[in-house]
């Protein structure tokens, strides 16, 4: 039910788009996986998209949106640093409101590789 994708490699102070493709329309949210490291949170939306929330770490480089439709949630990553590198992962649940949670997220999609270079 959802398709993340458009990760890859990039250097630092580049740019990535991730898009998170729903079958429905759903509050999305994108956690990420560094190598041996715990999954963390970093950006929700809201099912209406009038709210958004954001890790501090990635506050005002990072952007969360979703298009007209609303089943593709996309996510802006501007300035990357090596430290961004992760497996990005997004999922969805059908309550209205978002959550910093994995665990109270229903559905997942396959993760997506972002590297990022120094």
């Amino acid at each position: 039910q959802l398709q993340a994708f458009g990760g890859g490699l990039v250097q630092a102070g580049g740019s990535l788009r991730l898009s998170c493709r729903a079958s429905g329309r759903y509050t999305v949210g994108w956690f990420r996986q560094a190598s041996e490291k715990e999954r963390e949170f970093i950006a929700a939306i809201s099912k209406s998209g009038g709210s958004t929330g954001y890790t501090d770490s990635v506050k005002g480089r990072f952007t969360i949106s979703r298009d007209n439709a609303g089943n593709t949630v996309y996510l802006q990553m501007n300035s990357l640093k090596p430290e961004d590198t992760a497996v990005y992962s997004c999922a969805a649940r059908g309550i209205s409101w978002y959550s910093t949670k994995s665990s109270e997220y229903a559905h997942w999609g396959q993760g997506t590789q972002v590297t990022v270079s120094s």
